[in-house]
């Protein structure tokens, strides 16, 4: 394990992963105004929407209208979800993303259920669309999704996540995130994962996305920063989850990771106070309390409270 690093990257994933699997529609001026307060509040990479069939995932059906209302933030990369070149031509019709984000599944099971495809056809629609984002001057990010476990075939072989890793780096890609989809690994899984991918493509930029189902989120993002992750997502209020994976729960919590990477010496640019305050303005807006932890606790130290 390595030394954790001075600073590291949020991937504010609220207005996507976050949205995607809750029961609530949420207007698409409320998501407008939750990504403007994300960004007020120093996220600099926000996965702003996504763009799937709207049956599928009615959540995100505004897609074009979000983007619309957030283009032009000033110093906030915003970021697509695509899955295929239907989504990515209108991911780029928009032109207001900085970054494109793709998602590989590492078990078939999950791959049909989430994508309708095989892993090889995934690989083969990336091949189409990874080289068109980087003409268009993209900034590409591929997601191994089910990369801890998967939810109906059980364990996932480092092995595996390696080799689906090596095959999505021949193709291209600038960073490669692994996902801990239904929230199943632990500390152990996340260094042995890291390091076997680290080690296989070494330069490669790595990120991590973890969902807190079993309440190790924030112990695995920790363990990612000391296995050469350098950046990590997370979901403002801890919501989210995946609409196609039982079980799978929210992400870790925004605010709560920030909380963390304060107390531990790491910079992420993020205001704890102000994502802590846009959490409660959330859940006014969701009418309903949300899972992360540290919006609902006092300030510490204490005199923050005077701030």
């Amino acid at each position: 394990m390595q030394a954790r690093p001075k600073q590291v990257e949020i991937v504010e994933v609220g207005p996507r992963d976050g949205l995607q699997n809750d029961r609530q529609l949420l207007p698409t001026e409320i998501k407008i105004e939750l990504i403007r307060r994300l960004a007020e509040n120093g996220l600099r990479r926000i996965e702003a929407t996504s763009f799937v069939h709207p049956k599928r995932v009615p959540q995100m059906a505004d897609a074009e209208d979000v983007m619309r209302g957030v283009a032009g933030l000033p110093g906030v990369s915003l970021s697509g979800l695509v899955l295929n070149e239907r989504g990515f031509d209108r991911a780029l019709a928009t032109g207001a993303f900085a970054e494109i984000t793709f998602a590989a599944v590492a078990s078939e099971t999950f791959s049909q259920r989430n994508q309708g495809t095989t892993v090889q056809q995934n690989l083969d629609t990336w091949r189409a669309i990874g080289p068109r984002a980087k003409a268009a001057g993209l900034f590409r990010s591929v997601t191994i999704a089910a990369a801890f476990g998967c939810p109906f075939e059980g364990e996932v072989p480092v092995e595996r996540v390696v080799e689906l890793a090596r095959s999505i780096a021949e193709i291209g890609t600038d960073e490669l995130s692994l996902a801990d989809t239904i929230g199943v690994g632990t500390p152990y899984d996340v260094e042995t994962r890291f390091t076997a991918v680290r080690e296989a493509l070494p330069g490669m930029k790595l990120r991590a996305h973890f969902h807190n189902t079993r309440n190790t989120g924030y112990a695995n993002a920790d363990a990612a920063l000391r296995a050469g992750v350098s950046a990590l997502d997370a979901s403002l209020g801890g919501i989210g989850g995946c609409p196609f994976a039982p079980e799978a729960t929210g992400n870790i919590g925004t605010e709560d990771l920030v909380y963390m990477l304060d107390r531990t010496g790491v910079a992420s640019g993020a205001s704890f106070e102000g994502l802590r305050a846009t959490t409660l303005w959330l859940e006014e807006q969701m009418s309903r309390r949300l899972p992360a932890q540290t919006a609902h606790v006092s300030l510490f130290p204490p005199a923050l409270q005077a701030a």
